[in-house]
């Protein structure tokens, strides 16, 4: 139980949010993980490709809500005066029960509502039970890596190199103008032709600067250790999980530059990358010797160059409001290497689970086998999601907003982008930000809304085993809304 904050939104703050969403176009094309293929032929004729750029959001999307103090002393409300009603939690019970119990949502969904504020729970069904949470399990990585990275820390990729120009890191006379020079891949997920851009651009004029025309090209990505392969195998919705990749891997000359959305991948991103690095070079007037090659570069390199990532901040927002796997995996290994633990999927599920901890996060049971949600043998329960909203709100802790900020606006942005639009629903569109999570007979919903009282409430629905995914998640949708009333 948090202890008690006063961390609130009135109603006309609900209604500020409203206006800045309705004066925006949605992102496009962000999809969740399983993403069917219903919703993938929507995106194609809608002529969508996804796209979000580098400051976390879609040039058109929503900007993040302002700040509960900000709003409420634009307008002259004092927090002292929001109080929950009396019988908030009964009323609950009587408008969510009936809608939990839809066969829609399958045999035994769980469901937890928290009052921010509080820390208390207003509602909860099963919310201790451990179930698989798909997407949603990306409000665990997001307050994991922020508490555990800073949200200013930036994730770097380098050039670097062992030698002065008058030959190899190994002692072999290339002439007066050659250098060997690695790639070194960080994890920065989010790395483009842009990137690459700079980075060789950087490279080239240090290696001029030191009499170099000639290079041989090398690559590393040692940063990562065990499966590349995610163990739901080659996805649309991922990449191979390497330390080195551009455009995320996509195979799509359309898609390469932007993210968020299923796209065919390459089976080797970083050779890929190593490869357009090549290009860019001999752009601009380096000849290369033969093709790059995978090697760890030497411990003694200098460094030519480096580009980085934006902030964590930022990745968190993207990978939030766009379902980013990839962000994700990246994510929960640049936690792990900041706790000292290999950077691999199991070194991630201990990395997270032991921040989570130290958090004092009601982590018993949960399983947190990726950092993307795509993997079946996840499991979270509802009343740990709410926790985790609930402390991402806590004022002591502004470092963890981005997990508020990021999550997509019902009806406008992300994932919510096409939802809410049922009668039943339609009353949380602009109101609501939450985290979806779809896959295969799973339906999830996690994310915060303005309840009665102008209180903060935090939610986290999950359903398994849903007859169908359209129903479950009109089902979910009309949950959620239900806390507008």
């Amino acid at each position: 139980m948090l202890e008690p904050k006063v961390w609130q939104l009135t109603a006309g703050s609900a209604v500020l949010g409203l206006v800045l969403a309705a004066g925006a176009v949605a992102m496009a094309g962000p999809w969740d993980s399983g993403q069917r293929k219903a919703e993938r032929e929507w995106a194609a004729s809608a002529g969508r490709t996804g796209g979000a750029h580098h400051d976390g959001r879609g040039a058109n999307e929503p900007a993040p809500a302002p700040s509960a103090a900000g709003v409420l002393d634009a307008l002259g409300t004092s927090t002292e005066s929001l109080s929950a009603p009396a019988d908030l939690p009964a009323d609950l019970r009587k408008s969510l029960g009936p809608l939990l119990g839809s066969e829609d949502l399958g045999p035994a969904p769980a469901a937890s509502v928290v009052d921010v504020a509080t820390g208390e729970q207003l509602f909860g069904e099963r919310a201790d039970r451990p179930m698989a949470p798909a997407s949603t399990i990306k409000i665990a990585t997001a307050v994991a890596a922020l508490s555990a990275l800073g949200p200013d820390h930036r994730i770097p990729t380098t050039v670097v190199t062992a030698d002065d120009g008058k030959g190899d890191s190994k002692g072999e006379d290339k002439g007066d103008d050659s250098a060997e020079i690695t790639l070194v891949g960080g994890g920065d997920a989010t790395l483009d032709r842009k990137g690459l851009r700079s980075l060789a651009e950087d490279t080239a004029r240090a290696l001029r600067d030191r009499g170099v025309h000639r290079v041989t090209v090398r690559f590393d990505v040692s940063l990562y250790t065990g499966p590349r392969e995610h163990p739901i195998g080659p996805n649309d919705n991922i990449a191979p999980v390497t330390a080195l990749m551009a455009g995320q891997g996509r195979l799509d000359n359309s898609a390469r530059d932007s993210f968020g959305g299923p796209a065919p991948r390459s089976g080797d991103p970083a050779g890929d990358a190593a490869d357009v690095f090549a290009d860019l070079l001999r752009d601009r007037g380096l000849k290369t010797s033969g093709p790059p090659a995978a090697r760890k570069a030497p411990k003694d390199a200098d460094r030519l160059a480096v580009t980085y990532s934006r902030p964590v901040s930022a990745l968190v927002e993207r990978m939030l409001t766009n379902s980013d796997n990839d962000i994700a995996e990246s994510l929960v290994r640049r936690t792990a290497i900041e706790a000292g633990r290999p950077a691999s999927f199991a070194g991630a599920q201990q990395a997270v689970q032991a921040e989570l901890k130290k958090l004092k996060m009601p982590v018993d049971g949960a399983l947190l086998r990726d950092g993307s949600g795509l993997n079946r043998h996840d499991r979270i329960t509802a009343g740990l999601l709410t926790a985790l909203l609930a402390h991402a709100a806590d004022p002591d802790r502004p470092e963890l907003r981005p997990v508020l900020t990021g999550l997509p606006v019902a009806g406008f942005s992300g994932t919510l982008q096409g939802r809410y639009t049922d009668a039943d629903a339609i009353t949380g569109s602009g109101l609501i930000r939450a985290k979806t999570g779809t896959l295969t007979g799973v339906n999830s919903l996690a994310g915060t809304v303005v309840g009665p009282g102008g209180r903060l409430l935090a939610f986290a629905f999950l359903a398994e085993k849903a007859p169908a995914p359209d129903t479950a998640q009109r089902a979910l949708d009309h949950l959620s809304a239900e806390l507008v009333s």
